[in-house]
């Protein structure tokens, strides 16, 4: 248990003040029954003396190629857009989820959907870097992605581990741009295999024999060049990747032993493995990790690749918000997922949807974010026009606010030229009032 005296021990360090759940927990656990209305006096003096807390890492599901809004977060069912998609209620009354969705409708008072998002990128890579970075693609910067944001403004704690974290990435994974390649998102594959690369192939004593020998390369290397070696961080690598190989940390990569019934819950397959892999690498402090799940490229039979993803989707990202919050961890962590575009109202005739940035959605999740919202409406006859119009930049604008980034904060380029984290307006009626 926790030691309620020393608040550096909860999650997250003296910054997190104590819950009200968790100090009923502690007593109880303590075999302090007696004190339940003490407790009960104690932790509603300390909510009211201590607002939220800020969220500190975010989860990025990412739905690479461009999903359907209509086949997933925005349906139309009964209007010549749906193509026949129909749609399910969910545990909010008036908020229906696409067909597929049964689970993820179960979280829906955890879940805000902003429906009205528009850009000007119906590229893949260009979108992509959009929806990442909060920035269209510009040749003369390379900006940073929100989860290098993450790590460049949050404390690193007691993490030994990479604190941003690419689970099944495809060919644009999320960058630290102009911050550093410092803040790269460290790359893995499936959970169910073992990391490569972390384990040493020979002896303890070989190995530091090793390590001493590079030592000794590496300084008489740097005669005469220390400024240019510097620059490299060759040495700075080499040192946390060696903290990293020891570090007990790593078995949050692996799933397997977790129980049957939760690794179930996330499904069997590389994504839903890659979300457990998530909640577990949340807890141990990082503060940014993107699962991909490919395959939403639909120009040619639309429905039934959508079918099929969202078979993958919906428990995974249910179990996500589900075991976050059996952690208590969700408080504490943004989750957010969706892809670079949507796809286009009318059907083509290969039975496919094509690219639509015009208006599409993104799931929203956790962080102190108000759940059970939906923000924005498109045109139920497939127009460009869009009810509360928002863009990217703005749901990075909110994400930051509800990290505690200030988003107009500027960090001076390689350039000379003062960027800020974010141009975009906080969507405010997604967070509380005191964010």
């Amino acid at each position: 248990m926790e030691s309620l005296a020393n608040p550096a021990t909860v999650y997250g360090g003296p910054r997190h003040s104590i819950s009200r759940r968790r100090l009923l927990q502690a007593a109880g656990l303590a075999g302090m029954g007696w004190l339940t209305p003490l407790a009960h006096a104690l932790a509603r003096r300390a909510e009211q003396q201590s607002p939220r807390e800020p969220a500190q890492s975010v989860v990025l599901l990412w739905l690479a190629g461009g999903p359907s809004q209509l086949e997933t977060f925005d349906p139309h069912p009964g209007t010549a857009i749906s193509g026949g998609t129909t749609a399910i209620p969910t545990a909010v009354d008036g908020i229906q989820l696409a067909d597929g969705f049964a689970r993820l409708a179960e979280q829906m008072s955890h879940v805000s959907l902003v429906r009205s998002l528009v850009s000007k990128e119906g590229d893949h890579e260009r979108g992509t870097y959009l929806v990442k970075t909060g920035y269209r693609p510009d040749q003369s910067i390379l900006h940073p992605s929100i989860g290098a944001i993450c790590c460049h403004q949050l404390p690193v704690g007691d993490t030994e581990i990479p604190r941003h974290v690419s689970i099944l990435p495809n060919q644009w994974p999320s960058r630290g741009g102009f911050l550093g390649n410092q803040y790269d998102a460290f790359k893995t594959f499936d959970p169910a295999e073992r990391l490569s690369d972390v384990t040493n192939r020979v002896s303890n004593e070989r190995h530091e024999a090793r390590v001493r020998d590079r030592n000794i390369v590496d300084q008489s290397f740097a005669t005469g060049r220390r400024r240019q070696v510097a620059a490299t961080q060759h040495d700075e690598m080499v040192k946390r990747a060696l903290v990293m190989m020891s570090s007990e940390q790593l078995q949050a990569f692996e799933v397997a032993g977790e129980p049957a019934t939760v690794r179930g819950s996330y499904g069997d397959t590389p994504f839903g493995r890659g979300c457990l892999a998530a909640r577990r690498l949340i807890q141990q402090g990082v503060r940014c990790v993107e699962v991909t799940l490919a395959g939403w490229d639909s120009h040619t039979n639309n429905h039934e690749t959508h079918s099929e993803l969202v078979r993958t989707l919906d428990p995974a990202l249910a179990a996500l918000v589900a075991d976050l919050r059996e952690h208590e961890l969700l408080d504490r962590t943004v989750v957010l997922c969706g892809g670079e575009f949507g796809r286009t109202p009318r059907i083509n005739p290969l039975d496919g949807r094509d690219h639509w940035p015009h208006g599409f959605s993104m799931a929203l999740a956790g962080g102190g974010i108000r759940g059970g919202q939906v923000i924005g409406a498109t045109d139920p006859e497939g127009g460009r026009e869009v009810s509360d119009p928002r863009s990217v930049a703005d749901v990075h604008a909110t994400i930051l606010t509800a990290l505690g980034i200030d988003q107009r904060h500027e960090e001076m380029s390689p350039v000379g030229r003062p960027i800020k984290f974010s141009e975009g307006a906080v969507i405010a009626p997604l967070l509380p009032a005191e964010a």
